[in-house]
């Protein structure tokens, strides 16, 4: 339990994002060594004030309040965390489930679309869930108004579905789909990153849309407008090597073109579910066979520093370099890395750095970018 408190305080750490969380974990030995090196690293990376760390008192409090909400917790080196969204370079380093955890285990699909979604829309939704959740494929949407609740419906009526939310496990959102995630929770399984209270803010939305992409063996698109959280998750499921679907429909309706551009771009036309059940396997471990994160490494004997920590005077000239090559639009790390001569550990020192300092923000995909300030 003391390991797991440790773990939940560093995931809640003010600036410790998923990928900040591995960085530590691969840096130092224990989560408790982290969480004591993170004033220091916030002060390198440019901070006054050290970073907010959650007392003990306030992981427990958070275990206790998932656990009367019915909710467990999978941490990502855990034998049951998904195995699918474990192969993200941004994986969320916990997350809380309500209902059959064996479920994210089998070949998800995702269905999403638009919130204003047309009756054919929708229909084809339904018809599409059932289909593929008869077949042994649960559903993955976000719970949203339109093509999601009509999926999530009619997944439930047929087999089983998943919905991923964008915030705590006891906040319902849209509010009329209150009946429905209680139905999903008691039937099949509800995912939450956030922690209990948490309200769906706009910054969570692109968090739970990088969950049901990295849940899903492949994302069908069912009416998205050219700027709409469906084509962020398209954009999700393609940076990780997901199968990508899309439903065509009228170029006088606005709904359809997000989805026809995503055909254009090379997304499998999708009539019905058998033109999904072409082109995704039976098994999540079909498509990424042999691939696992492994654990965090073991426990040094108080070693003087970490034996992966970099070097000082190589960290020294990092820390002026970097910065520089960051801006306010988000880049991938490996393009940074493309444009420094710093080893890998040095430039995961730097970034970590700046983000606990506040100064960096880590995105799904494995991009960061500057923080401008106020």
């Amino acid at each position: 339990m003391t390991d797991r408190l440790a773990q939940l305080r560093l995931i809640r750490t003010e600036g410790v994002g998923p990928q900040t969380y591995r960085r530590l974990l691969a840096r130092f030995a224990t989560p408790e060594e982290a969480l004591q090196a993170i004033p220091a690293l916030a002060r390198a990376g440019g901070r006054a004030k050290p970073p907010a760390i959650p007392s003990a008192g306030d992981a427990r409090r958070e275990l206790d309040r998932h656990a009367r909400l019915g909710a467990r917790l999978i941490f990502l080196n855990d034998a049951d965390y998904p195995p699918l969204l474990a192969l993200l370079p941004d994986a969320p380093p916990m997350i809380a489930v309500k209902g059959d955890p064996l479920l994210l285990h089998k070949p998800i699909v995702a269905v999403v679309g638009a919130r204003n979604a047309s009756a054919n829309g929708r229909r084809i939704a339904e018809d599409i869930a059932a289909e593929l959740a008869a077949s042994g494929r649960p559903i993955v949407s976000g719970l949203a108004r339109g093509i999601d609740g009509a999926a999530h419906e009619a997944a439930l009526r047929a087999g089983a579905t998943i919905a991923a939310i964008p915030g705590g496990m006891d906040v319902v959102y849209p509010p009329e789909h209150k009946d429905l995630q209680a139905r999903i929770a008691e039937r099949g399984a509800v995912v939450a990153e956030a922690p209990p209270g948490t309200a769906p803010l706009a910054r969570h939305f692109p968090k739970r849309n990088r969950i049901i992409a990295g849940l899903a063996l492949g994302v069908v698109v069912i009416e998205a407008a050219l700027r709409s959280g469906s084509l962020l998750t398209a954009r999700y499921a393609l940076d990780y090597g997901r199968e990508l679907f899309a439903v065509p429909g009228s170029p006088l309706d606005p709904r359809a073109r997000g989805g026809n551009d995503l055909i254009r771009q090379g997304a499998h036309l999708t009539e019905t579910a058998a033109d999904v059940l072409l082109n995704v396997p039976d098994q999540p471990g079909a498509l990424f066979a042999g691939a696992r994160i492994t654990p965090a490494p073991p426990g040094f004997a108080e070693p003087p520093r970490p034996a992966n920590d970099p070097e000082p005077q190589e960290l020294r000239l990092a820390r002026r370099q970097v910065p520089d090559l960051l801006c306010a639009a988000p880049l991938p790390v490996d393009e940074i890395a493309r444009h420094c001569q710093f080893s890998a550990s040095v430039l995961a020192a730097v970034l970590t750095e700046l983000e606990l300092a506040g100064r960096i923000e880590t995105l799904p995909g494995n991009k960061v970018g500057l923080l401008l300030a106020p």
